[in-house]
């Protein structure tokens, strides 16, 4: 059976230039002691807008693999997918991150509540988790309220398990389920109740990614109460090791974060949490990659940082466009957006710290960060040029993106 390590990052390439500096991160995080199992994610939505094929990304993967004679666990994800979309990953993928958000809140044939109800008799009333100070006490009708929230969700990960297993044969995949798309966070009590909906329709997952509290906006810290946010996070843990015990999920069962880069603030509840329970998490990455060519291109100056101004300025006259896919995960004051015309004039030095993620420099602006973020497409409107100037920077940009995995992802999650 395919099993991620303790640790575990999903890195996005979204233009399949980068995963050799990616894995240099990994590979220098191992160097001190950390076993981690990297993952490649790439979405249907991504795949869909630039144009490629999820193969694509599974032969840039295996080359630099095969260049920097990895032998450990890696994996390609195909990131956010459903019954509706699966098939095209079915030859090219070992990780499938089942999305459901779609499916919470609503009903269908595939359900079997009365019978999922009563197998969970024993828990109406008061129970306890080991690790949780406090009791659990759920009345009937708030289990009938999370099985209608949630049991048509969990079945649909079901059919769409099966559907992978048959293709792929059980075993050969690493299966995630994925619920953070969605505008109100899962509380702990409910993420029992779903992980017991998991195993009820025999889904062996390996990593669950549930909406936490807060904001997890792309490319940008967490915005929320950390205190509260560091509570969810420790009784999740002891809900899932719980859970494992309880309805026979896979032992590496594990919370996944996702978009959870550059999250800073919450890094380290996150590590002490992990380390003082002994266990490990997936955190994804996702656009930060993307992002990080683009400040590698400013840095380059002349024709590369033209060519990122101009994505900028279409992005300017895009904004509500290329933001409404992404409306649950990004915020952006319009407001504090440089016009194009200043952008126009500043050196790459002045772009580059425009949108790199370091919060205390005085030039770094997170609403620009993250219409940048979501811009991707824009590059891909121009992909030969695009294409042509990660080619004749590789070295620049690929040192962007490995400083930013290793220095201020990995050294913070790992205390490196």
């Amino acid at each position: 059976m395919k099993k991620l390590s303790k640790y575990s990052v999903g890195m996005g390439d979204r233009f399949a230039h980068e995963a050799k500096f990616q894995l240099k991160a990994v590979v220098e995080a191992s160097r001190k002691g950390y076993d981690i199992s990297p993952v490649w994610n790439k979405s249907n939505r991504e795949h869909t807008t630039i144009g490629s094929e999820p193969i694509d990304a599974r032969k840039a993967v295996d080359k630099t693999i095969k260049e920097m004679a990895w032998d450990k666990p890696y994996f390609v994800d195909a990131d956010h997918i459903n019954l509706d979309t699966v098939d095209r990953f079915m030859d090219s993928s070992d990780f499938f991150t089942i999305d459901v958000a779609s499916y919470i809140g609503k009903q269908g044939d595939c359900g079997q509540k009365e019978a999922f109800i009563k197998s969970m008799k024993k828990y109406i009333g008061t129970f306890t988790i080991p690790g949780i100070d406090k009791p659990v006490n759920i009345t009937a009708q708030q289990v009938d309220e999370i099985v209608d929230q949630y049991l048509y969700a969990a079945c649909m990960a079901g059919e769409t398990y099966k559907k992978i297993a048959a293709a792929k044969g059980v075993g050969n995949f690493i299966t995630e389920v994925s619920m953070d798309e969605v505008p109100n966070p899962q509380k702990p009590v409910e993420l029992f109740f779903i992980l017991a909906m998991l195993a009820y329709y025999n889904v062996p997952a390996q990593t669950i990614a549930p909406k936490f509290t807060g904001r997890f906006n792309k490319g940008v810290d967490y915005v929320g109460d950390i205190k509260v946010f560091t509570e969810e996070f420790e009784a999740n843990l002891m809900v899932i090791d719980f859970a494992v015990k309880t309805f026979g999920l896979p032992d590496e069962l594990k919370l996944s974060i996702h978009s959870g880069s550059d999250k800073f603030s919450i890094y380290d509840p996150i590590r002490e949490l992990t380390k003082k329970h002994d266990k490990g998490f997936h955190l994804k990455t996702a656009g930060t990659t993307w992002l990080e060519e683009v400040i590698g291109l400013a840095l380059a100056g002349g024709e590369a940082l033209d060519f990122v101004k101009e994505i900028y300025a279409k992005a300017l006259q895009n904004v509500e466009k290329l933001c409404a896919p992404y409306a649950d995960v990004i915020d952006i004051d319009e407001s504090k957006l440089p016009s194009a015309a200043e952008v126009n004039s500043w050196s790459n030095e002045d772009f580059a710290n425009a949108i790199r993620h370091i919060p205390g420099h005085p030039q770094y602006n997170p609403n620009m960060r993250q219409l940048v973020h979501v811009g991707y497409k824009l590059a891909a409107e121009n992909i030969n040029k695009y294409n042509a100037l990660l080619e004749q920077h590789a070295d620049i940009v690929g040192n962007c993106v490995f400083e930013n995995i290793y220095e201020r992802h990995l050294k913070r999650l790992l205390a490196l």
